[in-house]
């Protein structure tokens, strides 16, 4: 058989309070600023994500932006209106391709070999900044024909 204990309404409601805490406690803390980068002396409570400056060079237009860490070239150029060439935005088809003329991306993502990307070539949808960079779309088969030149070696 259960047995059962009886508590008052007063005691009950006082296992439910929280316990008392010291007046420094109960203020709010005050809400820092988001940092970008290093910041100054103090202690960051929390960390905004890195944003890059990319110049993207496409059909004879330069347009440079902030393209967060998490987010594609692509992705932020299609933000920004620029109109460049892509399809699968998984890095197969190879419709988005580029040259990295300046910084470096991370395109672990893709589907490009390593001799083809060590010669500077990218594809837009899975280049992800890591640091400030330009780049210029090219065309299609200027990448193709490399990629299929390299895969034989």
């Amino acid at each position: 058989m259960a047995s059962l204990s009886l508590i008052s309404p007063a005691a009950a409601a006082a296992r439910q309070r929280p316990a008392p805490r010291s007046p420094a406690a109960a203020r709010p803390l005050p809400l820092l600023p988001f940092l970008r980068g290093g910041g100054g002396g103090g202690a960051a409570v929390a960390v905004a994500a890195r944003a890059y400056r990319v110049t993207v060079e496409h059909e004879g237009e330069k347009r440079t932006m902030e393209v967060e860490e998490g987010e594609t070239i692509l992705e932020r150029a299609l933000e920004e209106g620029m109109e460049v060439p892509h399809d699968c935005k998984l890095g197969v088809c190879m419709t988005c391709p580029a040259r990295l003329l300046s910084g470096a991306v991370d395109q672990s993502e893709g589907m490009l070999s390593d001799d083809v990307i060590d010669r500077g070539y990218a594809l837009l949808c899975v280049s992800y900044p890591r640091s400030d960079c330009a780049i210029r779309v090219i065309p299609e088969e200027e990448l193709l024909s490399l990629q299929l030149a390299t895969a034989n070696d």
